[in-house]
Protein backbone atom coordinates (compact mmCIF):
# COMPACT_ATOMS: atom_id res chain seq x y z
CA UNK A 1 0.00 0.00 0.00
CA UNK A 2 1.27 3.48 -0.88
CA UNK A 3 0.37 6.28 1.50
CA UNK A 4 0.97 9.99 1.50
CA UNK A 5 2.46 12.11 4.24
CA UNK A 6 0.73 15.38 5.13
CA UNK A 7 3.47 17.35 3.39
CA UNK A 8 3.10 15.39 0.15
CA UNK A 9 5.61 12.62 0.86
CA UNK A 10 4.43 9.35 -0.67
CA UNK A 11 5.46 6.28 1.31
CA UNK A 12 4.87 2.56 1.41
CA UNK A 13 3.62 1.34 4.77
CA UNK A 14 6.84 -0.54 5.59
CA UNK A 15 10.18 1.19 5.17
CA UNK A 16 13.40 1.65 7.08
CA UNK A 17 16.99 2.88 6.96
CA UNK A 18 19.79 0.36 7.57
CA UNK A 19 22.49 2.25 9.47
CA UNK A 20 25.44 1.26 11.65
CA UNK A 21 27.85 2.35 14.32
CA UNK A 22 30.62 3.06 11.81
CA UNK A 23 31.94 2.26 8.35
CA UNK A 24 32.79 -1.42 7.79
CA UNK A 25 30.37 -2.53 10.52
CA UNK A 26 28.43 -4.59 7.99
CA UNK A 27 25.70 -2.33 6.58
CA UNK A 28 26.14 -3.60 3.04
CA UNK A 29 26.23 -7.24 4.17
CA UNK A 30 23.11 -6.92 6.32
CA UNK A 31 21.31 -4.83 3.70
CA UNK A 32 21.96 -7.51 1.10
CA UNK A 33 20.65 -10.23 3.41
CA UNK A 34 17.50 -8.26 4.24
CA UNK A 35 16.82 -7.46 0.58
CA UNK A 36 17.24 -11.14 -0.27
CA UNK A 37 14.91 -12.33 2.52
CA UNK A 38 12.26 -9.77 1.60
CA UNK A 39 12.40 -10.81 -2.05
CA UNK A 40 12.17 -14.48 -1.01
CA UNK A 41 8.82 -13.56 0.57
CA UNK A 42 7.59 -12.31 -2.79
CA UNK A 43 7.67 -8.64 -1.83
CA UNK A 44 8.41 -5.87 -4.30
CA UNK A 45 11.41 -4.18 -2.69
CA UNK A 46 12.74 -0.73 -3.56
CA UNK A 47 16.31 -0.10 -2.42
CA UNK A 48 18.02 3.25 -1.93
CA UNK A 49 21.58 4.25 -1.05
CA UNK A 50 22.41 7.33 1.00
CA UNK A 51 25.34 9.22 -0.49
CA UNK A 52 27.07 9.20 -3.89
CA UNK A 53 28.25 5.57 -4.00
CA UNK A 54 27.78 3.67 -7.26
CA UNK A 55 28.82 0.17 -6.19
CA UNK A 56 26.32 -0.77 -3.48
CA UNK A 57 23.31 0.09 -5.70
CA UNK A 58 24.57 -2.48 -8.21
CA UNK A 59 24.34 -5.21 -5.59
CA UNK A 60 20.89 -3.96 -4.57
CA UNK A 61 19.70 -4.17 -8.18
CA UNK A 62 21.02 -7.72 -8.53
CA UNK A 63 18.79 -8.82 -5.64
CA UNK A 64 15.64 -6.75 -6.13
CA UNK A 65 15.52 -6.69 -9.93
CA UNK A 66 14.86 -2.95 -9.72
CA UNK A 67 17.18 0.06 -9.98
CA UNK A 68 18.55 1.23 -6.65
CA UNK A 69 18.52 4.99 -6.23
CA UNK A 70 20.96 7.35 -4.52
CA UNK A 71 19.67 9.83 -1.95
CA UNK A 72 22.41 12.43 -1.61
CA UNK A 73 21.66 15.65 0.25
CA UNK A 74 24.64 17.58 -1.12
CA UNK A 75 23.84 16.93 -4.75
CA UNK A 76 20.04 16.75 -4.57
CA UNK A 77 18.95 18.99 -1.69
CA UNK A 78 16.19 18.09 0.76
CA UNK A 79 13.38 18.55 -1.75
CA UNK A 80 15.23 16.48 -4.35
CA UNK A 81 15.72 13.65 -1.85
CA UNK A 82 12.01 13.75 -0.99
CA UNK A 83 10.93 13.76 -4.64
CA UNK A 84 13.22 10.89 -5.51
CA UNK A 85 11.95 8.81 -2.61
CA UNK A 86 8.35 9.53 -3.61
CA UNK A 87 8.90 8.62 -7.24
CA UNK A 88 10.75 5.36 -6.71
CA UNK A 89 8.79 4.04 -3.72
CA UNK A 90 5.35 4.51 -5.26
CA UNK A 91 4.82 0.91 -6.43
CA UNK A 92 6.91 -0.95 -3.83
CA UNK A 93 5.77 -3.14 -0.94
CA UNK A 94 8.74 -2.19 1.23
CA UNK A 95 11.61 0.30 0.99
CA UNK A 96 15.11 -0.34 2.32
CA UNK A 97 17.53 2.60 2.51
CA UNK A 98 21.18 1.68 3.03
CA UNK A 99 23.14 4.33 4.91
CA UNK A 100 26.72 5.52 4.50
CA UNK A 101 29.24 5.70 7.35
CA UNK A 102 27.99 5.86 10.93
CA UNK A 103 24.37 6.65 11.79
CA UNK A 104 25.04 10.20 12.94
CA UNK A 105 28.05 11.00 10.74
CA UNK A 106 27.38 13.75 8.20
CA UNK A 107 29.11 16.47 6.23
CA UNK A 108 32.30 17.79 7.83
CA UNK A 109 31.46 16.36 11.25
CA UNK A 110 27.86 17.60 11.32
CA UNK A 111 24.53 15.77 11.04
CA UNK A 112 23.91 17.16 7.54
CA UNK A 113 23.41 14.40 5.01
CA UNK A 114 23.84 11.62 7.57
CA UNK A 115 21.60 8.58 7.85
CA UNK A 116 19.96 10.20 10.87
CA UNK A 117 19.25 13.35 8.85
CA UNK A 118 17.74 11.39 5.94
CA UNK A 119 15.69 9.20 8.30
CA UNK A 120 14.17 12.27 9.95
CA UNK A 121 13.66 14.01 6.61
CA UNK A 122 11.71 11.06 5.20
CA UNK A 123 10.04 10.05 8.45
CA UNK A 124 11.62 6.58 8.42
CA UNK A 125 12.62 4.32 11.31
CA UNK A 126 16.17 2.98 11.55
CA UNK A 127 17.45 -0.57 11.82
CA UNK A 128 20.94 -0.31 13.24
CA UNK A 129 23.73 -2.81 12.59
CA UNK A 130 25.97 -3.37 15.62
CA UNK A 131 29.29 -5.10 14.99
CA UNK A 132 29.66 -7.29 18.10
CA UNK A 133 32.84 -9.12 17.09
CA UNK A 134 35.01 -9.25 20.21
CA UNK A 135 32.35 -7.94 22.62
CA UNK A 136 29.39 -9.09 24.70
CA UNK A 137 27.89 -6.77 27.32
CA UNK A 138 29.52 -3.69 25.78
CA UNK A 139 27.06 -4.05 22.90
CA UNK A 140 24.40 -2.72 25.26
CA UNK A 141 26.34 0.47 25.85
CA UNK A 142 26.78 0.94 22.11
CA UNK A 143 23.14 0.27 21.22
CA UNK A 144 21.82 2.29 24.14
CA UNK A 145 24.03 5.21 23.20
CA UNK A 146 22.78 5.17 19.62
CA UNK A 147 19.16 5.14 20.78
CA UNK A 148 19.57 7.91 23.36
CA UNK A 149 21.83 10.21 21.32
CA UNK A 150 18.96 11.78 19.35
CA UNK A 151 15.37 11.11 20.52
CA UNK A 152 14.06 12.29 17.13
CA UNK A 153 15.65 9.27 15.44
CA UNK A 154 13.43 6.20 15.89
CA UNK A 155 15.62 3.13 16.13
CA UNK A 156 13.06 0.40 15.56
CA UNK A 157 15.38 -2.58 15.31
CA UNK A 158 18.92 -3.81 15.75
CA UNK A 159 20.89 -6.53 13.98
CA UNK A 160 23.93 -7.98 15.73
CA UNK A 161 26.59 -8.53 13.08
CA UNK A 162 29.74 -10.65 12.98
CA UNK A 163 28.51 -12.91 15.76
CA UNK A 164 31.04 -15.66 16.51
CA UNK A 165 28.53 -18.38 17.37
CA UNK A 166 25.06 -18.94 18.80
CA UNK A 167 26.42 -18.98 22.39
CA UNK A 168 28.11 -15.65 21.62
CA UNK A 169 24.81 -14.22 20.37
CA UNK A 170 23.03 -15.48 23.49
CA UNK A 171 25.60 -13.79 25.74
CA UNK A 172 25.24 -10.49 23.89
CA UNK A 173 21.44 -10.56 24.08
CA UNK A 174 21.40 -11.61 27.75
CA UNK A 175 23.65 -8.66 28.55
CA UNK A 176 21.12 -6.17 27.15
CA UNK A 177 18.48 -4.41 29.19
CA UNK A 178 14.86 -5.30 28.42
CA UNK A 179 14.27 -2.13 26.37
CA UNK A 180 17.31 -2.93 24.21
CA UNK A 181 16.61 -6.65 23.96
CA UNK A 182 13.17 -6.03 22.49
CA UNK A 183 14.76 -4.14 19.60
CA UNK A 184 17.02 -6.98 18.50
CA UNK A 185 15.53 -8.65 15.43
CA UNK A 186 18.32 -11.19 15.10
CA UNK A 187 21.95 -11.65 14.27
CA UNK A 188 24.31 -12.55 11.44
CA UNK A 189 27.24 -14.86 12.07
CA UNK A 190 30.66 -13.93 10.77
CA UNK A 191 31.18 -15.69 7.43
CA UNK A 192 33.77 -15.45 4.68
CA UNK A 193 31.05 -16.38 2.18
CA UNK A 194 29.34 -13.06 2.87
CA UNK A 195 32.46 -11.01 2.23
CA UNK A 196 32.70 -9.01 -1.00
CA UNK A 197 36.22 -8.59 -2.38
CA UNK A 198 37.71 -5.12 -2.17
CA UNK A 199 39.98 -3.23 -4.53
CA UNK A 200 41.14 0.35 -4.94
CA UNK A 201 38.28 2.80 -4.34
CA UNK A 202 35.96 0.26 -2.77
CA UNK A 203 34.33 -3.10 -3.36
CA UNK A 204 34.49 -5.00 -6.61
CA UNK A 205 31.40 -4.27 -8.69
CA UNK A 206 28.61 -6.73 -9.35
CA UNK A 207 29.31 -6.34 -13.08
CA UNK A 208 32.80 -7.75 -12.59
CA UNK A 209 31.53 -11.00 -11.10
CA UNK A 210 28.25 -11.98 -12.77
CA UNK A 211 29.05 -15.65 -12.24
CA UNK A 212 28.85 -15.13 -8.47
CA UNK A 213 25.12 -14.35 -8.40
CA UNK A 214 23.99 -17.79 -7.25
CA UNK A 215 26.80 -18.06 -4.71
CA UNK A 216 25.94 -14.67 -3.22
CA UNK A 217 22.25 -15.59 -3.05
CA UNK A 218 22.97 -18.82 -1.16
CA UNK A 219 25.28 -17.04 1.28
CA UNK A 220 22.69 -14.31 1.93
CA UNK A 221 19.88 -16.77 2.60
CA UNK A 222 22.14 -18.75 4.95
CA UNK A 223 23.34 -15.57 6.62
CA UNK A 224 19.78 -14.53 7.37
CA UNK A 225 18.69 -17.71 9.13
CA UNK A 226 18.77 -16.00 12.54
CA UNK A 227 16.90 -12.87 11.46
CA UNK A 228 13.20 -12.48 12.27
CA UNK A 229 11.97 -10.69 9.16
CA UNK A 230 8.32 -10.68 10.23
CA UNK A 231 9.27 -8.99 13.48
CA UNK A 232 11.37 -6.51 11.54
CA UNK A 233 8.49 -5.64 9.22
CA UNK A 234 6.12 -5.24 12.16
CA UNK A 235 8.57 -2.87 13.85
CA UNK A 236 9.11 -0.71 10.77
CA UNK A 237 5.55 0.09 9.77
CA UNK A 238 5.04 3.70 8.81
CA UNK A 239 1.68 5.21 9.67
CA UNK A 240 0.26 8.10 7.65
CA UNK A 241 -3.07 9.16 6.11
CA UNK A 242 -4.02 7.30 2.93
CA UNK A 243 -3.89 9.22 -0.35
CA UNK A 244 -3.31 8.69 -4.04
CA UNK A 245 0.33 8.38 -5.15
CA UNK A 246 1.71 11.01 -7.49
CA UNK A 247 2.06 9.97 -11.15
CA UNK A 248 4.68 10.79 -13.75
CA UNK A 249 4.29 11.27 -17.48
CA UNK A 250 6.38 9.93 -20.35
CA UNK A 251 7.73 11.81 -23.36
CA UNK A 252 8.22 10.45 -26.87
CA UNK A 253 11.93 10.11 -27.72
CA UNK A 254 13.42 12.78 -29.97
CA UNK A 255 16.99 11.44 -30.14
CA UNK A 256 18.99 8.29 -29.40
CA UNK A 257 21.67 8.37 -26.70
CA UNK A 258 24.27 5.59 -26.63
CA UNK A 259 25.09 4.79 -22.99
CA UNK A 260 28.28 2.82 -22.30
CA UNK A 261 27.29 0.06 -19.89
CA UNK A 262 29.48 -2.92 -19.09
CA UNK A 263 31.99 -3.98 -16.46
CA UNK A 264 34.28 -1.05 -17.36
CA UNK A 265 31.56 1.63 -17.36
CA UNK A 266 28.85 1.05 -14.76
CA UNK A 267 28.70 4.24 -12.68
CA UNK A 268 25.44 6.03 -13.42
CA UNK A 269 22.89 7.72 -11.19
CA UNK A 270 19.45 6.33 -11.98
CA UNK A 271 18.01 9.83 -11.60
CA UNK A 272 20.34 11.00 -14.38
CA UNK A 273 19.18 8.27 -16.73
CA UNK A 274 15.54 9.08 -15.99
CA UNK A 275 16.24 12.80 -16.49
CA UNK A 276 17.75 12.06 -19.89
CA UNK A 277 14.66 10.07 -20.85
CA UNK A 278 12.40 12.84 -19.56
CA UNK A 279 14.33 15.34 -21.69
CA UNK A 280 13.53 13.30 -24.80
CA UNK A 281 16.30 10.72 -25.22
CA UNK A 282 15.90 7.06 -26.01
CA UNK A 283 18.71 5.31 -24.12
CA UNK A 284 20.54 2.57 -26.02
CA UNK A 285 23.24 0.64 -24.15
CA UNK A 286 26.52 -0.54 -25.66
CA UNK A 287 29.62 -2.29 -24.31
CA UNK A 288 32.95 -0.64 -25.14
CA UNK A 289 34.87 -3.70 -23.97
CA UNK A 290 33.34 -5.95 -26.64
CA UNK A 291 31.13 -4.07 -29.13
CA UNK A 292 32.92 -3.24 -32.37
CA UNK A 293 30.67 -0.29 -33.22
CA UNK A 294 28.17 2.14 -31.79
CA UNK A 295 24.46 1.25 -31.88
CA UNK A 296 22.68 2.27 -35.06
CA UNK A 297 21.27 5.74 -35.39
CA UNK A 298 22.67 7.30 -32.23
CA UNK A 299 22.76 11.09 -31.93
CA UNK A 300 24.99 11.41 -28.84
CA UNK A 301 27.11 9.30 -26.48
CA UNK A 302 27.22 9.15 -22.67
CA UNK A 303 30.39 7.59 -21.20
CA UNK A 304 29.92 7.15 -17.46
CA UNK A 305 32.47 6.25 -14.84
CA UNK A 306 33.69 2.87 -13.72
CA UNK A 307 36.97 0.99 -13.82
CA UNK A 308 38.44 1.30 -17.33
CA UNK A 309 41.88 0.76 -15.77
CA UNK A 310 40.85 -2.84 -15.05
CA UNK A 311 39.98 -3.39 -18.70
CA UNK A 312 42.87 -1.65 -20.45
CA UNK A 313 43.61 -4.68 -22.64
CA UNK A 314 40.00 -5.01 -23.81
CA UNK A 315 39.43 -1.30 -24.37
CA UNK A 316 42.81 -0.76 -25.96
CA UNK A 317 42.35 -3.76 -28.22
CA UNK A 318 38.92 -2.69 -29.47
CA UNK A 319 40.29 -0.43 -32.19
CA UNK A 320 37.16 -0.62 -34.32
CA UNK A 321 34.99 1.12 -31.73
CA UNK A 322 37.76 3.56 -30.77
CA UNK A 323 38.22 4.56 -34.40
CA UNK A 324 34.48 5.06 -34.89
CA UNK A 325 34.19 7.20 -31.77
CA UNK A 326 37.16 9.33 -32.85
CA UNK A 327 35.73 9.76 -36.36
CA UNK A 328 32.24 10.58 -35.10
CA UNK A 329 33.62 13.01 -32.52
CA UNK A 330 35.54 14.78 -35.27
CA UNK A 331 32.29 15.08 -37.23
CA UNK A 332 30.53 16.77 -34.31
CA UNK A 333 28.83 13.89 -32.47
CA UNK A 334 28.13 15.14 -28.91
CA UNK A 335 29.96 13.03 -26.33
CA UNK A 336 29.50 13.60 -22.60
CA UNK A 337 32.03 11.75 -20.42
CA UNK A 338 32.51 11.48 -16.67
CA UNK A 339 35.61 10.19 -14.85
CA UNK A 340 36.28 6.73 -16.34
CA UNK A 341 34.56 7.91 -19.50
CA UNK A 342 37.03 10.78 -19.80
CA UNK A 343 39.91 8.36 -19.23
CA UNK A 344 38.66 6.32 -22.18
CA UNK A 345 38.72 9.44 -24.36
CA UNK A 346 42.42 9.99 -23.58
CA UNK A 347 45.35 9.06 -25.82
CA UNK A 348 46.51 6.48 -23.32
CA UNK A 349 45.77 4.96 -19.93
CA UNK A 350 48.56 3.50 -17.82
CA UNK A 351 47.47 1.07 -15.11
CA UNK A 352 48.85 0.48 -11.64
CA UNK A 353 51.04 -2.22 -13.16
CA UNK A 354 52.78 0.31 -15.41
CA UNK A 355 51.28 -1.12 -18.59
CA UNK A 356 50.27 1.56 -21.10
CA UNK A 357 47.16 1.05 -23.22
CA UNK A 358 46.08 3.15 -26.16
CA UNK A 359 42.59 4.59 -25.71
CA UNK A 360 40.45 6.49 -28.25
CA UNK A 361 42.77 9.51 -28.59
CA UNK A 362 39.86 11.93 -28.78
CA UNK A 363 41.38 14.07 -26.02
CA UNK A 364 45.13 14.81 -26.32
CA UNK A 365 45.87 13.78 -22.73
CA UNK A 366 47.57 10.81 -21.08
CA UNK A 367 46.16 9.34 -17.87
CA UNK A 368 48.01 7.27 -15.28
CA UNK A 369 46.81 5.37 -12.23
CA UNK A 370 48.63 6.43 -9.07
CA UNK A 371 48.27 4.66 -5.71
CA UNK A 372 49.67 7.73 -3.94
CA UNK A 373 47.00 9.99 -5.42
CA UNK A 374 43.37 10.20 -4.32
CA UNK A 375 40.81 12.82 -5.30
CA UNK A 376 37.57 12.68 -3.34
CA UNK A 377 35.25 15.65 -2.99
CA UNK A 378 31.76 17.02 -3.34
CA UNK A 379 31.84 19.90 -5.80
CA UNK A 380 29.90 22.86 -7.14
CA UNK A 381 30.62 23.51 -10.81
CA UNK A 382 30.12 26.56 -13.01
CA UNK A 383 30.48 25.92 -16.74
CA UNK A 384 32.88 28.29 -18.45
CA UNK A 385 32.65 27.52 -22.15
CA UNK A 386 29.83 26.55 -24.50
CA UNK A 387 29.52 22.77 -24.52
CA UNK A 388 27.02 19.97 -24.97
CA UNK A 389 25.73 20.92 -21.51
CA UNK A 390 24.80 24.46 -22.56
CA UNK A 391 26.05 27.86 -23.63
CA UNK A 392 28.15 28.41 -20.50
CA UNK A 393 27.19 29.77 -17.12
CA UNK A 394 25.34 26.63 -16.00
CA UNK A 395 25.67 25.58 -12.37
CA UNK A 396 25.41 22.08 -10.96
CA UNK A 397 26.60 19.85 -8.15
CA UNK A 398 28.40 16.55 -8.26
CA UNK A 399 31.27 14.56 -6.83
CA UNK A 400 34.62 13.14 -7.84
CA UNK A 401 36.34 10.02 -6.58
CA UNK A 402 39.34 8.74 -8.49
CA UNK A 403 42.88 7.48 -8.16
CA UNK A 404 44.18 8.54 -11.55
CA UNK A 405 45.66 11.80 -12.78
CA UNK A 406 46.42 13.51 -16.06
CA UNK A 407 50.15 13.00 -16.50
CA UNK A 408 50.60 14.79 -19.83
CA UNK A 409 48.64 16.91 -22.29
CA UNK A 410 49.33 18.49 -25.64
CA UNK A 411 50.43 22.15 -25.63
CA UNK A 412 47.44 24.42 -25.09
CA UNK A 413 45.30 21.63 -23.65
CA UNK A 414 44.22 23.30 -20.41
CA UNK A 415 41.09 22.70 -18.31
CA UNK A 416 38.35 24.90 -19.78
CA UNK A 417 35.02 23.33 -18.82
CA UNK A 418 34.34 24.13 -15.16
CA UNK A 419 35.21 26.47 -12.36
CA UNK A 420 35.04 24.04 -9.45
CA UNK A 421 34.49 24.80 -5.77
CA UNK A 422 34.71 21.86 -3.37
CA UNK A 423 32.55 21.50 -0.26
CA UNK A 424 35.61 22.52 1.79
CA UNK A 425 36.15 25.72 -0.22
CA UNK A 426 38.99 24.77 -2.57
CA UNK A 427 38.73 26.41 -6.01
CA UNK A 428 40.20 25.18 -9.31
CA UNK A 429 39.47 24.57 -12.98
CA UNK A 430 38.60 21.17 -14.38
CA UNK A 431 37.37 19.35 -17.44
CA UNK A 432 37.66 19.83 -21.16
CA UNK A 433 35.55 21.02 -24.05
CA UNK A 434 36.92 19.97 -27.45
CA UNK A 435 34.40 20.51 -30.22
CA UNK A 436 31.25 18.71 -29.12
CA UNK A 437 33.12 16.57 -26.59
CA UNK A 438 32.51 17.48 -22.94
CA UNK A 439 34.57 15.55 -20.39
CA UNK A 440 35.79 15.76 -16.80
CA UNK A 441 36.49 13.68 -13.71
CA UNK A 442 33.27 14.97 -12.12
CA UNK A 443 30.08 12.93 -11.81
CA UNK A 444 27.22 15.43 -12.03
CA UNK A 445 23.75 14.83 -10.61
CA UNK A 446 21.02 16.17 -12.92
CA UNK A 447 18.23 16.06 -10.32
CA UNK A 448 18.19 19.79 -9.57
CA UNK A 449 19.33 20.75 -13.06
CA UNK A 450 16.99 19.27 -15.70
CA UNK A 451 18.24 21.93 -18.13
CA UNK A 452 21.52 19.98 -18.52
CA UNK A 453 20.00 16.89 -20.18
CA UNK A 454 17.73 19.18 -22.20
CA UNK A 455 20.79 21.06 -23.43
CA UNK A 456 22.47 17.77 -24.35
CA UNK A 457 19.36 16.85 -26.32
CA UNK A 458 19.49 20.15 -28.21
CA UNK A 459 23.15 19.55 -29.01
CA UNK A 460 22.30 16.07 -30.31
CA UNK A 461 19.51 17.39 -32.52
CA UNK A 462 21.66 20.23 -33.83
CA UNK A 463 24.50 17.86 -34.75
CA UNK A 464 22.40 15.58 -36.97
Amino acid sequence: MVILHREGLARVDRAFVVAATHSSAGKTTVTGILLRLLRERGLKVQAFKIGPDFIDPGYHREITGRPSVNLDLWMMGEEGVRRSYVRWSADADVCVVEAMGGLYDGENGTEKGSAAHIAKLLGLPVVVVVDVWGMTRTAGAVLGGLIDFDPEVRIAGAVLNRVGSRPHADMVVEGLSERLRERVVGWVERSEQLRVDERHLGLTTVEENPAGVAERARAQVAGGRDLDVERLLAATRVEAPAAEPAGTGARSPRARLAVARDAAFCFYYEENLRALEAAGFELVEFRPTVDSRLPDGVDAVYLGGGYPESFGVELGGNRSLADELRTRAGSGLPIYAECGGMMYLARSLTGFDGERHDMTGILPIDVVMDRKYLAIAYVDVHTLAPSALGDGGQRARGQEFHQSRIAAASPGMEPNLYDVTTSTGDVRRAGYVVGNVTASYIHLHFGRHPELPRNLLRAAEAAR
